[in-house]
């Protein structure tokens, strides 16, 4: 990208929208009506729509105040909290990605089992054999220097939004407001106890949606104007928000709740054929294809990329950090492509294999945005990079300090499985980080890293064991 190309306010906005509207919001109207009714998505949605603006904001106040620290999100983990930690962002973020590519799978042929029951609900031996096929075809397409495609990105944005738009206005013109008000509530009596259940459930789910989030501050230094960046950040958000909102509510005014919880993923496709009829499940699935495979392709390169900056910053092995001919990072595509075909294959053991992995996508992302919000918070206690008296420090700690509450929040709220599962990835996980170590011959651990691995191998152990005896089905 040429240095002296400049991007205006709404080029910025644009960017921020098409990062974070993903595959996430065809799946809302079952995920979230299986779970709450419309009082308990409105809760969630203000949790996370606030929760999420404030890491937003966090992210940009260390685009401006760390512009050095630019190779990711782990670089944030690593200065403020130590090589191990940095690691773990890193991992985790990539993990996350990876999960997130597999979703992208099992939601494609979910798509097409709906017409063709080979594929069932994505996760089928024919399903996993096919999404193998496109996954090493796409792998071997990038290895040869395929990184940009301008004209792939246009269909790909246009194929996310106007289905996205037309069922928005197609439900609003059909919506019916006592179907509306007789799932209000959850759909029956509920106390407070319960609606607070029904609002945890959706938490991860909410999660998933807003992943990309932190893309925003990535286009800061192209901007015509440094205040075009904030505005953006904060219009394209509160635009995605609206757009998740009424996609989460209008169905509940088409559909009772039972039968939209039951909905096959994905579940706007279906919310849609069930007002316009067979073509609405058939327009809808066939924009979302081509929305999920354009999507792939990129978060395909973002997850080798993230792989490849650590290896710069000397938190996994070197050889990660090797480019072919292309200029393409050759090492960490294979391994990140190695580690989806690995999840592919267990999705065939996962009853629910698309739930699953949303899940745990969102609780691996987690971890490396606790980390960035509290690197944020560290600034401000700290007052590195603050002068005396500065307007934005008060500001730029309750920022901080909300998100750091919100993602640790998100995380407990997420469930005791998807954290022992987290630690089941983390444990092997952590011989990229020894290897490293070892090439630099440098210290392993210092004690408080030493303190955390033996948390993450307990969690592991108990995971693992959880497994085995059944007292995690998945």
């Amino acid at each position: 990208m040429a240095s002296e190309q400049k991007f205006s306010r709404m080029t910025l906005t644009a960017m921020v929208v098409g990062s974070m509207v993903g595959a996430g919001i065809f799946s809302l109207p079952a995920r979230i009506g299986a779970a709450t009714g419309p009082f308990g998505a409105i809760v969630a949605w203000l949790i996370a729509g606030f929760g999420m603006l404030m890491l937003a904001f966090v992210f940009q106040s260390l685009a401006v105040r760390k512009p050095d620290l630019d190779a990711g999100i782990f670089a944030y983990a690593k200065e403020g909290f130590g090589d191990y930690l940095g690691f773990a962002a890193a991992f985790g973020f990539w993990a996350g990605t990876c999960l997130g590519n597999t979703t992208y799978f099992v939601l494609i042929k979910s798509t097409l089992g709906a017409f063709f029951p080979v594929f069932g609900d994505g996760n089928t031996p024919a399903a996993v054999f096919v999404s193998s096929i496109v996954l090493w075809a796409v792998h071997f397409m990038v290895l040869r220097g395929i990184k940009e495609a301008a004209f792939i990105n246009k269909v790909v944005t246009i194929a996310k939004i106007i289905p996205i738009i037309l069922f928005i206005v197609v439900m609003a013109f059909t919506f019916q407001y006592d179907l509306f008000a007789a799932s209000f509530w959850g759909g029956g009596d509920y106390t407070g106890a319960d609606i607070f259940n029904q609002v945890r459930s959706t938490m991860l789910v909410t999660v998933f949606v807003f992943i990309g989030i932190e893309g925003a501050s990535v286009y800061s230094r192209y901007a015509k104007r440094r205040e075009d960046v904030g505005w953006a950040t904060v219009a394209g958000f509160i635009g995605v928000l609206c757009l998740l909102v009424l996609v989460t509510l209008l169905p509940y005014g088409v559909l009772p709740r039972p039968e939209l919880g039951a909905l096959r993923q994905p579940s706007m496709a279906g919310a849609f054929a069930a007002v316009v009829g067979p073509w609405g499940l058939k327009f809808v699935s066939a924009g979302l294809i081509v929305s999920v495979l354009g999507a792939y392709l990129a978060w395909s390169l973002l997850a080798a990329e993230v792989l490849y900056s650590a290896a710069k910053y000397g938190l996994v092995p070197s050889s990660l950090g090797r480019q072919n001919p292309h200029q393409v990072p050759s090492v960490a595509l294979w391994i990140t492509n190695i580690l989806v075909q690995v999840f592919l294959i267990l999705t065939l053991f996962a009853q629910y294999a698309f739930d699953l992995a949303l899940e745990m996508t969102s609780a691996m992302t987690l971890i490396p945005y606790v980390l960035v919000a509290g690197y944020g918070l560290k600034l401000t206690l700290t007052r590195e990079t603050y002068q005396q008296g500065s307007a934005d420090l008060g500001k730029d700690m309750i920022f901080a300090a909300v998100a750091t509450i919100y993602a640790v929040f998100m995380l407990i709220a997420g469930g005791l499985k998807h954290v022992l599962l987290s630690c089941i990835l983390f444990a092997p996980g952590t011989l990229l980080f020894v290897f490293a170590k070892r090439e630099q011959a440098g210290r392993l651990f210092t004690a408080s890293e030493w303190g955390l691995l033996a948390l993450i191998l307990c969690g592991a152990g108990v995971g693992v064991t959880a497994l085995a005896t059944g007292m995690i089905t998945m």
